[in-house]
């Protein structure tokens, strides 16, 4: 397949779409007032300048580093929010595609659900490297990628950058990334299965394929930009041009979702043994080192679990993860040994279905941002010290996804 630059035009929502959608304009709340305000820690100055974004059943919320809302947006029914990778905006998965919400990180200016969209069949993930951001449409397969930077000023004129557009040999619910040598890895599938990645150079050409990871899902790059994806049967990294495969401990051993540094060759990712397993709480933990080959696992506390939406990389390239028992548990990412473990909300369940509302972790900068489902707060916490050092107040929603920038 070949790859392509076009300047794509921005799908522009109109009346008719936003009824079917539910977007409700680009109204904000003023900054520090809105439906929520924060509670925190005395004389502890909290602001990162960070910008959060939730998703609730019904819209979309956008907290300062105080954790005060500074924007509510009106959107019908689930949706999926990840940072664009420019500091500033967040990709929101509609029917049309990636609509760009605009979180006015480090600008004086409101924050906008603005009306330009990725157009895409079936909106899925989302991957940043370096200066490129990559969209995946499960519904085609089509992968867009285009310069992070020019994202800014393509949306305050009501555009979209100018994108490249890369086909897949069939659509299937896949991911791609671009290193910075503009090789493009992508996932190979059809609706029924996934089976490997592929990489193409910038012209579009196939220069490398593997086809030895079953049910390919999660991905990240760790250091020396070596990629790594995860199987149901151990990992596929991919170094200097070739792949190669890191079996897991176990005969099923399933890795969906990974979490990388550009300082360190480790991934961190969920991890299954047991193929007939009810329920979304997982108990363990793989610890996949890329330049060594090598694959540990490493166990929660006994009785405590969690989700693919609880797991994060911690200041000096730990494992941070938000156990069932409410505590963020801090890892050592090369041995799994525990280093600190801090309470942070009340015990909670593992969800009914991945998509319901339970408590989610990330952590940008040091610090780790929990939502609390079931009292309708996120909360703010220095993993220097474990000090939560704010939470909002009760919010208008009951928060689901999140994402930082």
């Amino acid at each position: 397949m070949t790859k392509k630059t076009l300047l794509a035009p921005a799908v522009l929502v109109g009346a008719s779409a936003l009824l079917l959608t539910g977007c409700a304009g680009t109204g904000t709340a003023p900054a520090g007032g809105g439906s929520a305000s924060a509670t925190q820690a005395a004389d502890t100055d909290t602001d990162t300048g960070h910008r959060i974004t939730l998703t609730h059943d019904g819209g979309l919320l956008v907290l300062d580093s105080d954790l005060q809302v500074v924007g509510e947006h009106a959107i019908d029914g689930f949706t999926r929010v990840n940072p664009a990778g420019d500091d500033r905006h967040v990709m929101v998965t509609v029917p049309e595609g990636f609509r760009v919400l605009d979180t006015a990180a480090g600008t004086s200016a409101d924050t906008a659900l603005t009306d330009v969209t990725f157009p895409a069949d079936t909106g899925g993930h989302v991957v940043v490297h370096g200066d490129r951001t990559a969209l995946f449409a499960d519904g085609s397969g089509d992968v867009t990628t285009f310069d992070t930077s020019d994202l800014t000023s393509a949306v305050e004129g009501g555009d979209l950058p100018d994108v490249d557009t890369t086909e897949s040999e069939a659509a299937h619910h896949g991911v791609a990334i671009e290193l910075e040598d503009a090789t493009l890895l992508t996932t190979i599938g059809t609706e029924e299965s996934r089976s490997g990645v592929r990489a193409l150079d910038a012209d579009g050409q196939e220069t490398a394929r593997s086809e030895e990871c079953p049910d390919v899902h999660g991905e990240g790059a760790v250091a020396d930009e070596v990629a790594v994806f995860g199987c149901t049967d151990g990992a596929l990294v991919y170094r200097d041009g070739a792949f190669e495969k890191i079996d897991a401990p176990t005969e099923y051993g399933r890795t969906g979702n990974l979490f990388t540094t550009e300082s360190s060759s480790i991934a961190v990712g969920d991890y299954n043994d047991d193929p007939d397993s009810e329920g979304y709480l997982l108990d363990q933990v793989a610890l996949i080192d890329a330049a060594a080959g090598g694959y540990r696992l490493a166990d929660m506390p006994d009785g405590v679990g969690f989700t693919f939406r609880d797991i994060a990389r911690g200041p000096g390239d730990s494992a941070v993860l938000l156990g069932s028992d409410g505590a963020l548990h801090v890892l050592d990412e090369e041995t799994g040994e525990p280093l600190d473990t801090f309470p942070v909300i009340g015990a909670w369940e593992g969800p009914a279905e991945w998509q319901d509302a339970h408590p989610a972790l990330k952590v940008v900068d040091g610090i780790a941002y929990v939502t609390d489902p079931s009292e309708r707060t996120v909360s703010a916490v220095d993993l220097e010290t474990g000090e939560v050092v704010a939470t909002s107040d009760r919010l208008p929603g009951v928060p689901n996804e999140i994402a930082v920038v």
